[in-house]
């Protein structure tokens, strides 16, 4: 495996302070409990340095690099420092732009639209929609899920050897799951990609909170990620890598800060000189509070020291995976195998209950936020539930009552800023809720289990 997780150290770390912790919930069986937050592969909450930071610097802020005032210098240099910090993060090559964008949604069908003439893309079916859907103006080629690494990088490479070796192609990766967590063979994936000719990005959308990225050691193309699963909810996210296809391609938004120099014609016309740089395509006011955010988290994350954050993550996944064990009515989804290496997203179903009505109960019950559904996966969700990739569907309850089957899945996902106790609170939750059953009555509401609000 590229990534995997070392044996861990001595010394775990604490949880990093996280906004929310003492946010307190009502239960619909009376009283309140203080809500634990489950859902970090979808949105990680702020973590209370990033909050610190963007609260200074925010009656400081101003325009970017056109502003003559100190407040425009200051914004302008914060902005561009927080440019260099993500590359720092990143590990990224001396030639390397970094692009600041509003997520990896937005990074990936920015890199889309800057793929040279013919390009072939090669994606896996397991890819969240993120990934797998922003090619549609390019010739792409879904590959089928594998079921362990080595399959991945050979299924990888018979496809690359069908095409032509003469035209440009790209692979697009994730580094690990939303739905399994499960890491996936990210520098064994380049390389394949590159002995073919090809380049790759990898979308760290769920590994960089995680885990170190570093371009150079991966060996990837590009990286993608948002600050929002970063602990920098703030509207922002990263494309970092190779510049030229970059700036061979017109911007990504045609407008100011994107341009260099604009002229009228004679003829009525407009001629435009576009930027070179990462400006080329951050067109517009940027967001300097998301990148300045996304800045900060990267150097909390840092200096808390990998080591001991991805020990403390194992520690957790550890408690889960054998809490869920226990109980025989849950089946933990996975590609790649039980002693695969993850982190710390794991989906699963329950025997005999509804996804929906699972993960609502646990809400409304025990103040327990996690996901269900199909995680913005369906091909890969519907897969490892039994089902076609092909079928379409859509998330949550659906047509399905409480207690009915559906081809949807829980998902219970944490990181740096954890408590044990919420860890435990939910091991406990799902062995009582599959022991005893739900004590309030739910029924189906636009798509979803919702409690019905008067038991009587």
């Amino acid at each position: 495996m590229s990534v995997s997780t070392a044996a861990a150290p001595r010394t775990i770390c604490d949880q990093l302070p996280v906004l929310g912790c003492d946010v307190t919930v009502p239960l619909v069986t009376g009283g309140e409990v203080t809500y634990a937050a489950l859902d970090y592969a979808a949105s990680a909450p702020a973590l209370q340095r990033v909050w610190d930071d963007v609260a200074a610097y925010a009656p400081y802020y101003g325009s970017v690099h056109r502003g003559a005032g100190h407040l425009s210098q200051l914004s302008t240099d914060l902005f561009e420092n927080a440019r260099r910090t993500v590359a720092g993060f990143l590990d990224c090559r001396e030639s390397d732009q970094v692009v600041f964008t509003r997520s990896t949604t937005d990074s990936l069908n920015l890199l889309a639209r800057a793929l040279p003439a013919g390009c072939e893309v090669f994606v896996f079916e397991t890819e969240h929609h993120a990934a797998l859907l922003p090619w549609q103006d390019a010739r792409v080629t879904v590959l089928d899920a594998p079921r362990t690494p080595r399959r991945a990088v050979e299924t990888l490479e018979r496809a690359l050897a069908d095409r032509d070796p003469h035209g440009p192609a790209l692979v697009c990766v994730t580094g690990a799951s939303n739905v399994t967590g499960e890491l996936w063979p990210v520098r064994e994936l380049a390389a394949a990609a590159h002995a073919h000719g090809a380049r790759i990005v990898l979308d760290a959308a769920q590994l960089a909170p995680h885990h170190p990225v570093s371009v150079r050691d991966l060996d990837v193309d590009w990286v993608a990620f948002s600050g929002h699963k970063l602990y920098a909810p703030f509207g922002s996210g990263v494309l970092a890598g190779r510049a030229d296809w970059l700036v061979a391609a017109e911007p990504y938004l045609a407008g100011g800060g994107a341009s260099r120099r604009v002229a009228r014609r004679t003829d009525g016309g407009v001629d435009v000189e576009w930027h070179e740089s990462a400006a080329r395509h951050e067109a517009g006011s940027p967001n300097v509070i998301g990148a300045y955010s996304i800045a900060s988290a990267c150097k909390a994350l840092t200096e808390a020291g990998w080591d001991a954050l991805v020990a403390r993550e194992q520690h957790l996944i550890t408690r889960v995976r054998a809490g869920l064990a226990e109980v025989p009515e849950v089946r933990v989804l996975s590609l790649f195998g039980d002693d695969a290496p993850r982190v710390g997203v794991l989906s699963f179903v329950v025997e005999g209950w509804n996804s929906s009505h699972f993960a609502a109960a646990l809400s409304a019950e025990y103040g327990i936020g996690v996901r269900d559904g199909l995680f913005c996966a369906h091909p890969l969700v519907r897969t490892l539930l039994g089902g076609d990739p092909r079928t379409q569907g859509e998330c949550g309850a659906t047509e399905a009552a409480p207690g009915e089957k559906s081809l949807n899945a829980v998902r219970v996902s944490f990181g740096a800023g954890t408590p044990d106790e919420h860890v435990e609170r939910f091991v406990d939750a799902v062995r009582e809720l599959v022991r005893d059953g739900a004590r309030w009555r739910y029924r189906a509401e636009d798509g979803r289990c919702v409690p019905v609000r008067d038991q009587a």
